[in-house]
């Protein structure tokens, strides 16, 4: 039997990549939520919304926008080594997709500022 190494690139993308997705899931409730509350009206909308512009919870938004370029971007890497011939453990794939998923949370904290 094979032991995973948990130093290993492949482990850590795969680690990452169910931690993003955890990470979705427990959003989306909250997501639905705000929605909800637009069939309420305008009003219950905008009290929403007035409640997430607490520092606290825009920093947690740009937490959850890493999360989703993350999940994305190791999901991608799952497809390409299912049906591309390349190597599953490379670190330089692995530190791609990071670097993607921080730039994209970083262009939406600027943008959002």
């Amino acid at each position: 039997m094979i032991e995973a190494s948990h130093k290993q690139p492949g482990y850590i993308a795969a680690l990452l990549h169910r931690l993003a997705g955890l990470a979705l899931a427990i959003f989306l409730p909250i997501h639905f939520l705000a929605l909800a509350t637009a069939l309420n009206g305008a009003d219950a909308l905008d009290a929403f919304l007035n409640v997430t512009q607490t520092p606290v919870l825009k920093f947690a938004e740009a937490v959850i926008v890493v999360a989703l370029a993350l999940h994305m971007t190791l999901g991608l890497r799952v497809l390409a080594v299912e049906f591309l011939p390349m190597r599953e453990h490379t670190f330089l794939t692995v530190s791609i997709c990071l670097a993607a998923a921080i730039a994209v949370g970083l262009l939406f904290m600027l943008n959002v500022g």
